[in-house]
């Protein structure tokens, strides 16, 4: 089994940056997509962002496009997000997963292991 950890999290003003790290148990990761999510209170899971295991493709949903990016390092098996111009609406727990596909993806079905989540608050 492939264990993710994210860390990162934590309370941030609107307009504000975080960074979140996606670290694996082992050297493997560099076989695995990598998928960031989301979830707010009341709302379904939201792909947020994916990297493909070599870095090559990467997609954004429309509403962190321009603000935050996605990378990876598989020399140390991890991935990050990054944050940047916050928004209160990016408020939720975020969590990494990696699911051994072609390209990426930013559907839950796309991936077979999972974080246990970060919770990233944006609030004044």
């Amino acid at each position: 089994q492939l264990r993710l950890v994210e860390s990162g999290g934590g309370l941030v003003q609107p307009g504000g940056s975080l960074r979140l790290s996606c670290s694996a148990s082992d050297p493997s990761l560099d076989y695995y997509a990598i998928g960031w999510f989301r979830q707010a209170p009341g709302k379904g899971r939201e792909g947020v962002a994916c990297i493909s295991s070599a870095g090559s493709t990467i997609d954004y949903a429309d509403p962190v496009k321009g603000r935050f990016t996605i990378s990876r390092d598989n020399n140390i098996a991890e991935a990050y997000l990054q944050l940047n111009s916050l928004k209160t609406e990016d408020t939720g727990v975020y969590v990494c997963a990696a699911g051994r596909r072609f390209g990426c993806g930013r559907l839950g079905r796309d991936y077979t292991f999972w974080g246990t989540g970060n919770q990233v608050t944006v609030s004044s």
